[in-house]
């Protein structure tokens, strides 16, 4: 099974990638020839005269930008980039021997990826990571750094990154993952090659949730077409067993809403709700971290910490914080993601459009919805969703954003 396999409906992409890996390999193999002394004559003066130096400028560079909608599979793709080029085996991301194996694992030492859990990467994981682009090596040909969610980088850290992605050392490689090209600098993004991804086929993304997760094919199908194949989203649905009567729950909401006061008690339970699955998600890390950091400073787990220990233990408690904050963030998102669906079938219905909704089993709230109001006020509550998911990335208050926008979608008489 090659590194490729959960990359689906991508085919374009992984065309792209696996060229580049190729190229990369051959030119690896060229400059290890070139410093044993056997390069061709043509290729030792560092010169453009073989076919794979050729080839190597043409699909290989030093930095890359890979973008695609939320659930695309962005960071799959990259990673699966990675482990191509540190690969040994006889086709470029093979999966089979041992680099491909412990890239896709995150234990190789020349893959350096960061994943923020927090709402920003800040300035000194940025320099860290610049730090580990200068460095050769260890086993691998390359050094890889993944950044998975390089949109959520602040203007002024980006311009630290521009220069060791300008001009990184030779046997550098930095992957950066984001929604949109335009979510990055233009300086960053000119020196980069762009690879978009698309949304993939529902029928992909159902393959893929029965043949990774083991999930049922019908629930599988039923998932990915109600998450409008955010491969993320569809997963959840297809092995959250509570997940449908969650998300049933609030498209039920819409109708209901006749008051401003029905719209802050509707705000006020999608947050709780959205809470109480943040914490189920990071409850159990958050316990284990502790633990494991308490027995590592040799202190007993319910004792009095020393004063010299605290600075450490506050530290854990604040990144736990800041990502307890995220994990609420991407709660909340789920559920305006599967908001936005609703009006896209009610949409669909009032224009009189004949593809089939993406909420197949809310047929009948999804006419209710068509029928008392009309397109305009459709696109506006879609406009006031979407201003919502920007307030929240933007570090707005969750319930007053969430009220803000529950308002908005009330019936209009």
């Amino acid at each position: 099974m090659s590194v490729w396999e959960d990359v689906v409906g991508q085919e374009s992409a992984v065309a792209a990638f696996t060229a580049a890996a190729q190229a990369a390999r051959q030119a690896a193999q060229q400059r290890e020839a070139h410093a044993a002394g056997l390069a061709p004559e043509g290729a030792r003066d560092g010169g453009a005269g073989s076919a794979a130096a050729a080839a190597a400028g043409l699909a290989m560079t030093h930095a890359w930008l890979v973008t695609g909608p939320p659930g695309s599979g962005r960071s799959n793709a990259a990673r699966a980039f990675a482990a191509a080029l540190q690969c040994t085996g006889p086709v470029p991301g093979c999966g089979q021997c041992k680099p491909c194996r412990d890239v896709m694992a995150g234990s190789h030492p020349d893959v350096v990826r960061l994943a923020t859990e927090k709402l920003i990467i800040t300035m000194e994981e940025v320099k860290t990571l610049i730090g580990e682009a200068q460095r050769r090596p260890w086993t691998g040909r390359w050094r890889v750094i993944l950044v998975e969610d390089a949109d959520r980088m602040a203007e002024r850290t980006t311009n630290v990154l521009l220069k060791s992605i300008e001009e990184p050392p030779p046997q550098t490689v930095w992957l950066l993952c984001t929604p949109s090209a335009d979510d990055v600098l233009p300086t960053i993004r000119s020196r980069c090659r762009l690879v978009t991804l698309r949304i993939p086929p529902a029928d992909a993304v159902a393959e893929l949730l029965v043949r990774r997760d083991g999930a049922d094919p019908e629930l599988a199908a039923r998932a990915a077409r109600a998450s409008q194949s955010h491969i993320g989203l569809a997963r959840h649905l297809a092995t959250d067993a509570d997940a449908w009567d969650r998300r049933r729950r609030l498209l039920l909401a819409p109708v209901s809403l006749r008051s401003v006061g029905d719209a802050v008690l509707a705000a006020a339970s999608l947050v709780e709700a959205a809470e109480s699955e943040a914490k189920e998600a990071t409850a159990e890390r958050d316990a284990r971290e502790k633990a494991e950091l308490t027995r590592a400073l040799g202190l007993e787990s319910d004792g009095k910490i020393p004063a010299a220990l605290r600075a450490q233990i506050r530290q854990l408690e604040e990144d736990q914080k800041r990502r307890s904050k995220r994990a609420l963030t991407d709660a909340i998102d789920r559920a305006l993601i599967d908001l936005l669906a609703i009006y896209r079938d009610v949409l669909m219905v009032q224009v009189g459009g004949d593809g089939e909704l993406i909420n197949t089993d809310l047929s009948d709230l999804v006419h209710q919805i068509a029928q008392d109001s009309t397109p305009r006020q459709t696109l506006a509550r879609v406009d006031h969703i979407e201003t919502a998911r920007k307030r929240l990335v933007s570090n707005g208050n969750p319930l007053l954003v969430l009220e803000d926008m529950a308002i908005s979608l009330r019936p209009q008489a």
